[in-house]
């Protein structure tokens, strides 16, 4: 009866048939995401904020990132560099609770511009940096900026769903080699999206029908995972962080326009 009552839910939400094929596609990215190309996190956000309400589709999107954060520990957990790790989670921590206190007080598109530029002039620093050989590499190798850049994905994270381009940047900038990177990626969100779930479910986003949503979208995140593992298996480790860079400047600027 209980399922009956979700199922009935969900179906009030009018989902158009373009509305579906939209949901399809994103969950099926959200996989690929998680799967190693970790800079497409953006786009299932993007998508899922098309057929919801921006805030809402935060809620809804969440357990399905949960899915594919399941997939990932379970393959890449023995390529985790815990020391980045311990670095960047501790003032993430401290961000998603700023964040959550800063929800419904500040909106995405007051936020959103700020951040988005910080990490495009970090973007340019990082080009900087190559060029320049090993004279930049104390500020990335910094404490202040491992605080900064976790303070910054915790209320980042908890206000849109958008922090992949800010810890993808961390990790590039600390040197991270491919396979590190997707392991360190995967442990990070693994543990940050389930503690976001509380929070999600408190201020009413994360409930019932947004988890089985999830549920019946399940199937094709994990598809996408698999998927998202093979491209980067075959993909250069120049040729990925071009990519995650890119990702990157794609996801600024989705929060500043």
């Amino acid at each position: 009866m209980r399922y009956l009552s979700l199922m009935f839910s969900l179906s009030s939400l009018h989902f158009s048939g373009w509305g579906w094929l939209v949901l399809v596609i994103g969950a099926f990215v959200s996989g690929i995401n998680k799967g190693g190309l970790t800079g497409l996190g953006v786009l299932p956000v993007l998508l899922f904020a098309i057929v919801l309400q921006p805030r809402e589709s935060t809620g809804f999107i969440l357990p399905l990132l949960v899915v594919g954060d399941t997939c990932a520990i379970c393959v890449y957990h023995r390529t985790v560099i815990w020391r980045v790790f311990g670095t960047l989670l501790p003032p993430t921590l401290v961000g998603i609770v700023i964040g959550y206190f800063l929800m419904g007080r500040i909106s995405e598109s007051a936020f959103g511009p700020l951040i988005g530029w910080i990490i495009l002039a970090l973007i340019a620093l990082q080009f900087l940096r190559s060029g320049m050989g090993e004279k930049l590499d104390h500020i990335f190798e910094s404490h202040a900026f491992g605080m900064f850049m976790g303070i910054a994905a915790g209320v980042t994270t908890m206000l849109a769903n958008s922090a992949g381009p800010i810890t993808t940047l961390y990790f590039i900038s600390v040197g991270l080699p491919k396979w590190n990177l997707i392991g360190t990626t995967a442990c990070f969100f693994f543990v940050i999206d389930l503690l976001k779930i509380p929070f999600s479910a408190q201020l009413g986003l994360t409930n019932g029908i947004s988890v089985t949503l999830a549920l019946m979208l399940a199937p094709l995140a994990i598809a996408g995972f698999f998927c998202g593992r093979h491209i980067a298996s075959v993909m250069p480790q120049k040729i990925f962080n071009l990519f995650l860079l890119l990702c990157t400047a794609i996801g600024a600027l989705k929060l500043i326009l």
